[in-house]
C-alpha cells in the first residue's frame, strides 16, 4: 500500500470522528431543565451537586416533561430521582407513570418501579419495572407485564415494546386472552395498529370448542383471520386438522389448508388426506384434493380409497354426516379391492354406494352392476346390494369362468368374507363342475327367477334355484366360448388394486 492510500484513509477516519464527536456533543448538550416546583432545598454537606425539589415538580428534557411530588436533581450529571406521582409525558400519545423514576438525560434512559403504568392510545402496558430509552422509543420490561388493547389482554414475564411502529416483542409465559380464547406462547409479536399477534415458537390457541397447535403463524384479532405455518394442527372433540400451513377466517367460516393435509374423525373412524384442503363450517362442507386419500378403520383392517376430490358433510354439531368421493375412485381392503367413477359414505346409515361402471373384487370374485352399496356393521362389511345388470365372475382355468347373472344381487359377508349370494330376477348361471382331484365333469348352464348361493374360500359350495328352472349340463367340447359366456361378461382383474399403494391410478 503507498502513502497516498494511508492519506486517505486518515482523512475519512478524521471525518469519521468528527461526526461521532460533533453527534455525541449534540447528545449531551441537551439538559435537564427545571420548569417548576413550589419549593427547594440544597445542603451542601449532603451532596454539593444535588438539590431537592418539593411539590407539584415539573422537569423537561427538549420536548418531555416530567411531572412528579418531590425530586433530586444533579445538574452536573444532567439526571434526577423522582418520587411519587411520577407522569412522562413523551408527546401527545405516549404517557408512562409510576410511583418512582430514575432519569439521566445524558442516556436518555428513564427506569421507573411500582405500579408503572404506559398509555399509548388505546393500549396500556402495567408493570411494576419499565426501562424507557427515550432515543430508541422503545420500552422494556422484565418482571412480568399486562397489556391492555381493546378487547385483547397479554401477559408475559419478559416485553419490548416499540412505541414508534406499537409493536409489543413478548417472551417467556406468554398469554393472550379475549373473549372467544386463549393463546399460550414462548415468542409473539402483537402490533397494536392493526391488532395483529406474532407467533415464533411453539404456540397453543385454546377456544371455546377447538384447540389449535402451530409454531409460526399470525393472528388478525381485529378481522379474526389466522395464518398458522410449520405444520399447525386444529383439534376438537372428534376431529382434528392438520396441514403444512391453514388459512382460517372465523367471521366468514372458511378455511384453507394447504400441503400434506389431514382431517381425522375419530367418532365416525375415518381418515382424509391430500396436499390442499377447503373448508366451509357455516354450510357444514369441506373438501381435500390432489393425492386425496380416504381411511375409514377398525381394530383389524382399514378401507384405503382413492379419488381425485373427497368432499365431507357436516351438521349443525359438526358432526360427519356423508362423504362424497369424484372421479377415478379406487379403494383396498384386505379382502375387498375395487374401482370406480364416484363414491358416497353416509355416516347414518353407515353404507358405502358405488356408481358409474363399479366393479368391485372379493378373494377370487369379480362383483359388477350399475351401482353397488356397500352395508358396513361396526366398520365391519355386512353386505352388498347390486342394483341393474349384476355380475359375479370368477376364473375357473385360464381360458374359462364361472358366472352369476341377474337383474339385482344382495352378497353376505362372514368376518368380512364373502359366504352367500342372493339373486333376484333373470339369474343366470355358468358353472364350471368338477370331481375333488379337479377334473372337470361339465358346464353346468342354468337360468331361474332366484337363485340362491353359498361361498366358502371364496369358491363356489352350492347353487340352489328357485321358481322357472332351466338347467342342462355340457361337455365344456360342446360349447362355443360364445355360449360360455353370459351377456355383458368383462373380467378386469388388470384393473384390481394389488395393495393400499395401489389406489392411485396407473400410468
Amino acid at each position: 500500500m503507498n502513502a497516498e492510500f494511508y492519506k486517505s484513509l486518515k482523512i475519512v477516519l478524521l471525518i469519521l470522528m468528527s461526526i461521532i464527536s460533533s453527534s455525541s456533543y449534540a447528545q449531551q448538550k441537551s439538559r435537564v431543565i427545571i420548569e417548576h416546583a413550589d419549593a427547594y432545598r440544597y445542603n451542601a454537606r449532603i451532596d454539593k451537586d444535588v438539590q431537592r425539589l418539593i411539590g407539584n415538580v415539573i422537569i423537561r428534557q427538549d420536548s418531555t416533561l416530567f411531572y412528579c411530588d418531590s425530586a433530586y436533581i444533579n445538574e452536573i450529571k444532567n439526571s434526577f430521582e423522582a418520587f411519587d406521582n411520577v407522569h412522562i409525558k413523551v408527546n401527545d400519545t405516549i404517557d408512562v407513570y409510576g410511583n418512582r423514576l430514575l432519569y439521566d438525560g445524558n442516556t436518555r434512559l428513564a427506569e421507573l418501579f411500582d405500579s408503572v403504568k404506559l398509555i399509548d392510545k388505546n393500549t396500556i402496558l402495567r408493570t411494576n419495572h419499565l426501562i424507557y430509552d427515550r432515543l430508541t422509543k422503545t420500552a422494556f420490561y422484565d418482571k412480568g407485564g399486562i397489556i391492555e388493547n381493546g378487547d385483547n389482554v397479554l401477559n408475559s414475564l419478559k416485553g419490548i415494546y416499540y412505541t414508534k411502529i406499537r409493536t409489543f416483542h413478548f417472551r417467556k409465559d406468554v398469554v393472550l386472552t379475549n373473549p372467544d380464547q386463549e393463546t399460550y406462547s414462548d415468542t409473539l409479536i402483537y402490533n397494536t395498529n392493526n391488532e395483529t399477534a406474532y407467533f415464533h415458537g411453539p404456540t397453543l390457541i385454546r377456544g371455546k370448542e377447538s384447540m389449535i397447535y402451530c409454531e409460526d403463524g399470525w393472528y388478525d384479532t381485529k378481522n379474526d383471520i389466522s395464518k398458522l405455518k410449520k405444520r399447525p394442527s386444529i383439534i376438537n372433540d372428534e376431529q382434528k386438522i392438520s396441514a403444512d400451513s391453514i388459512f382460517y377466517n372465523n367471521k366468514t367460516m372458511f378455511g384453507q389448508a394447504m400441503g400434506s393435509v389431514l382431517i381425522e374423525d375419530t367418532l365416525h373412524k375415518v381418515i382424509l388426506s391430500g396436499k390442499k384442503g377447503e373448508l366451509w363450517d357455516k354450510i357444514g362442507k369441506s373438501y381435500v384434493t390432489d393425492s386425496a386419500i380416504a381411511i375409514t378403520y377398525d381394530s383389524k383392517d382399514s378401507l384405503h380409497i382413492h379419488s381425485d376430490t373427497m368432499w365431507m358433510f357436516f351438521d349443525e354439531d359438526r358432526q360427519a354426516k356423508y362423504m362424497q368421493a369424484y372421479y377415478n375412485v379406487r379403494f383396498y381392503r384386505n379382502n375387498l379391492q375395487g374401482k370406480c367413477d364416484s363414491l358416497s359414505y353416509s355416516m347414518s346409515d353407515s353404507t358405502i354406494r358405488l356408481y358409474y361402471n363399479p366393479v368391485m373384487w372379493s378373494g377370487k370374485n369379480q362383483l359388477t352392476a350399475d351401482s353397488i352399496a356397500i352395508i358396513l356393521s361396526g366398520n365391519k362389511i355386512d353386505s352388498l346390494m347390486m342394483y341393474n345388470t349384476a355380475f359375479i365372475v370368477s376364473r375357473d382355468s385360464t381360458k374359462s369362468y364361472n358366472q352369476i347373472r341377474g337383474k339385482n344381487m344382495v352378497a353376505y359377508f362372514d368376518r368380512n368374507t364373502l359366504s352367500r349370494i342372493d339373486v333376484n330376477g333373470n339369474a343366470q348361471t355358468v358353472y364350471y363342475v368338477r370331481e375333488e382331484d379337479g377334473n372337470l365333469i361339465g358346464v353346468d348352464l342354468a337360468e331361474a327367477s332366484r337363485m340362491k348361493i353359498k361361498i366358502k374360500d371364496s369358491e363356489i359350495q352350492t347353487i340352489t334355484y328357485h321358481v322357472s328352472v332351466n338347467e342342462d349340463m355340457f361337455p365344456e367340447k360342446d360349447l362355443s366360448e360364445k355360449e360360455t359366456r353370459l351377456k355383458n361378461f368383462s373380467w378386469l382383474e388388470r384393473d384390481r388394486p394389488i395393495n393400499k399403494y395401489d389406489i392411485f391410478p396407473r400410468k
